[in-house]
């Protein structure tokens, strides 16, 4: 069944790897083919670390000691932003129990590798995952000789899993969840998926329905923990950034939106604007690559907007032209950058959570409610059933499309009302913080 998984793997990339490699900037695509090739050694030459730089040997191997304990090298992989976001506190917590050690973070999407290497901490080596392919991972198992393997959320490769495990490194999934729609195609090819997931060693699962559809997939139950969601460890920037002092009137973000939604929330917020006229939208794609569309379909409603990417443009035009200054008030903001949001949502006046209305699933409701901030979702959120415990403690709204109108008019009516909603997320979140902690206990069981 491998051998078929990877001759089907094979012949996919062949069609694709054209257009995966034309479509990123030319500055990355050398270091994207070197890597996806598994060719990482020069990427280890400038580790952002506290200790000397070293290149990884090729023999002897790495040695386990080191200066404070354990010295080898930790691999961690996040697919995209989210799983980077969501690994961060995990990252901070692993460089401050093994000073020492080097840590790997692979992902796959160019934004993951921007986000990455701002936010991950002194010691981290951030990297494309190579093809999971036998004879490219080998080499990369190999050459670096990583003491354990950490993938985030359900990132499920076969191949990388066989060979990590083969070669004698523990493999372990934590901050683990299964969406339904996923759970239902796993079980399509169950006898193929039971034999991927007994080569991970322990899977740190978020809440029971995801370990539950796990062991129905055939893991043992001795081998499955719930831990939490590492996502109410992350710890946004204390301090919103600098260019947010300019926006006057109140503000609300709709944040991680999908195809279909911006017009929606626009056509809202025309209607919200003729009894809130210095109301303020900050609209953030979920996906770079539609900032562009968003841009236009602005442009083609006629809407008064300026794009986050301009703003220190507009500053230095400020200096020169005085009469040329755009106020932030009353004007749709486009958030054409990656890595922002959350810090962002520390202006908001309320929160609404994008793909939960136009599309499924919804996105992360727990940035918002780090700030304390009242959160508005779609009935779209199944990618994340945590947030049934918002609404149950009256922390969150779910309202549907033909409600939105009216709810937001409400809360920007009863500010007192939308702050009281804000507290008890805010509450909801600190009360379901530890799952690092957790899955440092896990992790602390293969490489102490």
């Amino acid at each position: 069944m491998y051998l078929l998984y990877s001759l089907i793997y094979i012949i996919v990339l062949f069609f694709l790897f054209p257009f995966e490699y034309l479509k990123r900037p030319k500055e990355l695509r050398k270091r994207w083919l070197r890597e996806k090739f598994g060719i990482l050694n020069s990427s280890f030459s400038t580790f952002k670390s506290p200790l000397p730089p070293f290149k990884i040997p090729l023999s002897p191997p790495f040695p386990k000691g080191g200066v404070g304990g354990f010295g080898g090298i930790i691999w961690v992989h996040a697919v995209s932003v989210g799983e980077v976001m969501a690994a961060l506190p995990l990252l901070k917590r692993l460089r401050e129990r093994f000073p020492s050690t080097n840590i790997i973070l692979s992902t796959i999407t160019d934004t993951g590798q921007k986000v990455a290497k701002e936010r991950t901490p002194e010691g981290t080596t951030v990297v494309y995952l190579p093809f999971d392919i036998p004879l490219i991972l080998n080499a990369v198992v190999k050459k670096v000789r990583p003491e354990i393997l950490i993938t985030i959320e359900t990132e499920l490769w076969p191949n990388m899993f066989r060979i990590f495990k083969t070669n004698n490194i523990p493999v372990i999934l934590l901050n683990g969840r299964i969406s339904g729609k996923s759970f239902q195609g796993y079980k399509k090819i169950s006898f193929f998926m039971k034999k991927v997931l007994s080569y991970v060693d322990t899977f740190g699962m978020q809440a029971e329905s995801d370990a539950e559809r796990i062991r129905s997939l055939g893991v043992d139950e001795s081998r499955v923990m719930i831990i939490g969601n590492f996502k109410f460890d992350t710890r946004p920037p204390s301090q919103v950034p600098e260019w947010t002092e300019k926006m006057k009137g109140p503000v609300i973000i709709a944040g991680s939106t999908h195809e279909g939604e911006e017009e929606f929330f626009t056509s809202i917020y025309s209607k919200l604007k003729e009894d809130f006229p210095d109301l303020n939208l900050i609209i953030a794609p979920r996906h770079p690559e539609r900032f562009q569309e968003v841009e236009d379909m602005l442009k083609s409603k006629g809407f008064s907007f300026i794009k986050r990417s301009v703003l220190s443009t507009q500053s230095l035009a400020l200096i020169l032209h005085p009469s040329s200054f755009i106020p932030l008030e009353g004007v749709v903001l486009l958030l054409d950058t990656v890595g922002e949001l959350s810090a962002i949502y520390g202006i908001s006046d309320i929160a609404i959570i994008g793909k939960s209305f136009k599309g499924y699933g919804g996105q992360n409701p727990l940035e918002p409610a780090y700030w304390g901030k009242p959160v508005v979702c779609g009935p779209h959120m199944e990618n994340f059933p945590v947030i049934k415990d918002f609404y149950n403690a009256g922390a969150a709204l779910e309202v549907n499309e033909e409600e939105l109108y009216s709810k937001l008019r409400d809360l920007l009516l009863s500010p007192e009302k939308a702050k009281e909603i804000g507290l008890k997320a805010q509450q909801l979140y600190r009360k379901n913080a530890g799952a690092v902690e957790r899955a440092m206990e896990i992790i602390e069981r293969y490489i102490s």
